[in-house]
C-alpha cells in the first residue's frame, strides 16, 4: 500500500513475499465444520465434488491389466485394507483439492454394523510409529515427546503420506489432552493452587493482554494493520498445555513452585480460549465492538456459573457417589476405570457445550475428585488411558508438520522462532517476578512457557477463515508454530544449563 512505503512493515512484507510464493497452499491446521453450520457462518463455499464407486474402480483396474499396463506402486498400498472379496463397498466424494470423504451413512433401512477399516488402519500406522519414534529417541537419551512429534510429521501429509485422512485420527486423539490434563487435576493441589493464584490467574491475563497490546502497539508503530498486530499477540500468549505438562510430569516438577505457577498459567490460558474465539470475529471486521464485550461477558458468567456448579458438586455429592463405587468395584476393578473415565468424559463434554473447553472440563473433573480420599486410586487407573492416547495426540500434532515446508523456510522461520522465545521468556519472566517471585522461579515459568501451543494450529485457521491474516503472514505463524513444537522438547533440555549458568554467574538471589 501506498501508505506504507518506506516503513519497516514495508520491508517485511516485501520480504515474506519474496520467502513464501503464492504457490504454497496453507492447508496444514484446517478446520472443518458441518455443512449446514459452515454455509450458515459463512465459512465454506459449494463446489463440485466426484462420487466415486469402487466397482468402477476395480473395472478401470481390470481395464489396465487387460492394456497391459499395471499402477505404479504407491506406499499407501501396503496400508490398503479394502477387502477384495466382492462385498459391496461404501462410496466415496472427492472434491477439488483431492480431499477424500467415505460415505458411510447409507439410507438403507436395516440395522447394517459398518466398519471404518481406514481408520483402523490410521491408527494402527500412528500408534506403531509413535511407539518405534518414541523407542528411538529414549535410546539416544532424547525426550520421548520429539520422538512422538517427528513420527507424526514422517507418517502424515507433510513426509510419507502414509496416514492422509488427519480428522478422524486427530479426533480420537483429542481424548489425549482430556486425559492429560484430568490426570493433571487429580494431582493438583487445591491449596497449592490458592497459593499461586494471584500470579497464575491474574499474572495469566497480564500476559495475554501485554502480547496483544504490545504487539498492536508495535504493528501500528511499523505502519501495519493493528488488528494483525493484536491477533498477533493473542497468538503468542499461547503455549503448549499437552507438551509442558508432558515435560513437567516426566521431571517430577508439578509440585514445585514454578511447576504450579505453570500449570495454572496453562489453565488460564485454556479458560481464555473462548474469549479469544470471541474476540477474532472482532479483529477481522465480522461482528461489532459491542457484539464481541457481549459474547466476553457470557463466557465469563458461564464460566462462573460452572466453578460454582462443579464446587457445590465435589463438596455434596461427589464423596457419597465414590464410596458407593468403591464398594461396587470391589467386585470389578473395571468398572471403577470405567466410571472415572465416563465421569471426566462427561464433565468435560458438559464444559464444552457450554461454550467452554473440553480441556477445562477435565482439567475441573480431576480437581473435583482430588478433593476426596479416591485420587490416589484413580490417578492408578487412569494412568495407562491417559499415556496411551497422550502418545497418540502429539503423533497427531506431528502429522501437522510439514517437514519439508521447515526445510525450505528454515532460515526465517529459525529467525521468527529466536524471536518468539526470546520475547516471551522476557515478558513472562518480567510479569511473574513482578508478582514477588525470586529471579530463578520467573525464569523457569517463563522458559516453561517460551513456545507456542498446538491450539495456534485452530487459532490460525479460525483467523485465516475470517481474512484477519496475509496468506504470507499465515504461512510464517504456521511454520513458526510447528517448528516451536519440534524444539520445544529439546529447548527444555537446557534448562539445567542455564540454571547452573546462572548460579555461576549469581543472576539468582
Amino acid at each position: 500500500p501506498a501508505g506504507k512505503e518506506g516503513t519497516l512493515a514495508e520491508m517485511f512484507d516485501r520480504v515474506l513475499d519474496k520467502e513464501f510464493s503464492d504457490k504454497e497452499d496453507p492447508q496444514e491446521g484446517k478446520v472443518g465444520s458441518s455443512f449446514n453450520s459452515s454455509v450458515a457462518d459463512q465459512q465454506a463455499v459449494l463446489e463440485t465434488v466426484a462420487r466415486v464407486t469402487h466397482d468402477k474402480q476395480k473395472k478401470n483396474e481390470t481395464q489396465d491389466q487387460k492394456n497391459g499396463t499395471s499402477k505404479p506402486f504407491q506406499i499407501h498400498d501396503v496400508f490398503n485394507l479394502d477387502p477384495d472379496n466382492g462385498a459391496e463397498e461404501l462410496p466415496t466424494l472427492i472434491d477439488k483439492k483431492d480431499n477424500v470423504f467415505v460415505m458411510s451413512n447409507s439410507r438403507s433401512g436395516h440395522m447394517v454394523l459398518q466398519q471404518d477399516l481406514r481408520l483402523i488402519s490410521d491408527l494402527v500406522v500412528v500408534i506403531v510409529s509413535a511407539a518405534v519414534g518414541g523407542i528411538l529417541f529414549a535410546c539416544m537419551g532424547q525426550p520421548v515427546i520429539t520422538g512422538y512429534l517427528l513420527a507424526g510429521s514422517i507418517i502424515g501429509p507433510g513426509g510419507l503420506c502414509i496416514v492422509s485422512e488427519l480428522v478422524q485420527v486427530q479426533t480420537v486423539a483429542e481424548f489425549g489432552v482430556v486425559f492429560l490434563l484430568f490426570a493433571l487435576g487429580l494431582e493438583f493441589s487445591s491449596s497449592k493452587l490458592r497459593v499461586v493464584k494471584g500470579v497464575a490467574v491474574f499474572g495469566g491475563l497480564i500476559q495475554i493482554l501485554l502480547f496483544m497490546c504490545l504487539c498492536g502497539f508495535a504493528a501500528m508503530i511499523f505502519g501495519a494493520n493493528i488488528s494483525e498486530g493484536v491477533f498477533v499477540g493473542a497468538f503468542l500468549s499461547m503455549s503448549s498445555t499437552a507438551v509442558v505438562l508432558k515435560f513437567l510430569m516426566e521431571r517430577n516438577s508439578v509440585s514445585l513452585l514454578y511447576g504450579q505457577i505453570t500449570v495454572g498459567t496453562l489453565i488460564l490460558q485454556d479458560c481464555a480460549v473462548g474469549i479469544l474465539f470471541a474476540l477474532l470475529p472482532v479483529l477481522g471486521g465480522e461482528s461489532g465492538m459491542i457484539q464481541g464485550a457481549l459474547s466476553i461477558i457470557r463466557g465469563l458468567i458461564v464460566l462462573s456459573a460452572f466453578i460454582l456448579l462443579t464446587a457445590f458438586t465435589a463438596r455434596s455429592l461427589l464423596p457419597r457417589g465414590m464410596k458407593s463405587l468403591m464398594r461396587l468395584s470391589t467386585m470389578t476393578n473395571e468398572l471403577y476405570q470405567l466410571a472415572a473415565v465416563a465421569f471426566c468424559l462427561f464433565v468435560a463434554w458438559t464444559s464444552d457445550k457450554l461454550g467452554l473447553s473440553f480441556e477445562l472440563g477435565a482439567f475441573t473433573a480431576g480437581v473435583m475428585v482430588s478433593t476426596t480420599d479416591f485420587s490416589e486410586h484413580t490417578l492408578h487407573q487412569v494412568e495407562p488411558i491417559r499415556n496411551l492416547f497422550t502418545a497418540l495426540f502429539l503423533a497427531s500434532i506431528g502429522m501437522l508438520i510439514n517437514v519439508s515446508f521447515l526445510w525450505t523456510h528454515i532460515d526465517i522461520l529459525v529467525a521468527s522462532l529466536v524471536l518468539v522465545l526470546i520475547s516471551k521468556l522476557f515478558v513472562i519472566s518480567v510479569v511473574v517476578k513482578a508478582f514477588g517471585y525470586n529471579t530463578r522461579t520467573a525464569l523457569m515459568v517463563g522458559i516453561s512457557l517460551a513456545q507456542v501451543g498446538e491450539f495456534a494450529f485452530v487459532l490460525l485457521s479460525r483467523a485465516w477463515n475470517l481474512h484477519l491474516l496475509q496468506k504470507k503472514l499465515y504461512l510464517l505463524l504456521l511454520g513458526t508454530t510447528a517448528l516451536s513444537l519440534v524444539t520445544t522438547p529439546l529447548f527444555f533440555r537446557i534448562v539445567p544449563v542455564i540454571l547452573k549458568i546462572g548460579t555461576i554467574m549469581k543472576w539468582f538471589p
